[in-house]
């Protein structure tokens, strides 16, 4: 199956890339926060979106469950807006430059930087046989980057210190070897909702979080009312936007403001109780989430649509790719 593509992008556009790993299913969060900006960006810059099914491998997983959630994930993007006639799509391990230039970075970063990385504390902590990959994947993660010459990286807070690691290898492998790579720079989100789980609205919400508290993109009308109206706020009847006092409120008010494109302070004075804004909250995600899930219904009975949609992406950007690999092995050193 062919799928139709725009002409080759002018090289002076922008080219940003994101990137969504397949280790859990796809939640409210990542809508707001990755896939709805991207969508909306795609159509004034270079755009770049991979699923990091590589980056999976560095937690037990199970392979039938990984594949599935790669071509879900493409499905989900691709049903939320993702156009492949503008917008490059593809899987990580169907472009094995990644993992080539992945090696050639290592040999730039040095092992006090890795082992730094934040999430690798966090995801190694009290854990026992922890792969080796969990600590080199953010070295991966700069070849992802740096392997498209890269602009810019939208990025949240959980990310900044990835990207850093990625300008600094770059930076480096610059000076030592000769001008290599483009240095990406990072681009902070618009202010965007900062969706926390309903079950415990002190963290965000995750792709591989506890069912009760994560509204999944997949999630029936039916799960999501459950989840809503069991989710925690307090004591009080007020409703009020303070996520200090009362953080459970202010992330309905998030999640209706994120659905409705409004101000969460000022939609907090037209309800009079919890249960009527758990109501419009219910309302608001089931025709968000409606006819994205009406849209992945139909990619889901054609499969090998969007195999072919991941297989012309990593074609399309193969050709940039190897030239990419091939400076950076000639100004390391290699034959």
């Amino acid at each position: 199956m062919t799928i139709a593509t725009a002409a080759t992008t002018s090289p002076r556009t922008t080219r940003r890339i994101t990137g969504l790993t397949p280790s859990g299913r796809l939640q409210l969060g990542n809508l707001f926060g990755a896939i709805h900006p991207t969508v909306s960006d795609q159509h004034g810059t270079d755009t770049i979106v991979f699923v990091s099914d590589l980056h999976a491998l560095t937690l037990d997983h199970d392979p039938r469950r990984l594949r599935a959630a790669t071509l879900e994930n493409a499905g989900l993007l691709l049903a939320a807006g993702l156009d492949p006639r503008r917008s490059v799509l593809y899987a990580q391990s169907g472009l094995p430059e990644h993992t080539e230039l992945h090696y050639l970075l290592e040999c730039a970063t040095q092992y006090g930087e890795a082992r730094r990385m934040i999430q690798f504390k966090e995801k190694s902590a009290g854990r026992a046989g922890v792969r080796l990959s969990l600590l080199t994947y953010p070295v991966l993660m700069a070849a992802d980057i740096l392997l498209h010459d890269i602009d810019e990286v939208p990025v949240g807070e959980d990310q900044s210190q990835h990207l850093e690691l990625a300008r600094d290898v770059a930076v480096r492998f610059n000076a030592r070897y000769g001008k290599t790579f483009v240095v990406p720079r990072a681009v902070h989100p618009r202010l965007a909702a900062r969706i926390m789980d309903l079950a415990d609205p002190t963290r965000k919400m995750s792709k591989t979080g506890a069912d009760a508290g994560t509204l999944f993109l997949l999630d029936p009308p039916d799960a999501i009312r459950r989840k809503v109206m069991r989710a925690v706020t307090d004591g009080e009847r007020e409703v009020r936007y303070d996520p200090a006092a009362k953080p459970g409120v202010a992330n309905l008010l998030e999640i209706l403001a994120a659905c409705l494109g409004e101000d969460p302070t000022r939609l907090a004075g037209g309800f009079s109780s919890y249960g009527q804004l758990k109501a419009a909250v219910v309302d608001a995600v089931c025709e968000v989430l409606r006819p994205i899930q009406a849209r992945y219904g139909e990619l889901a009975r054609d499969p090998g649509y969007v195999q072919a949609v991941l297989a012309e992406g990593a074609a399309r950007v193969h050709g940039r790719a190897q030239a990419t690999v091939r400076r950076a092995r000639e100004a390391i050193g290699l034959i």
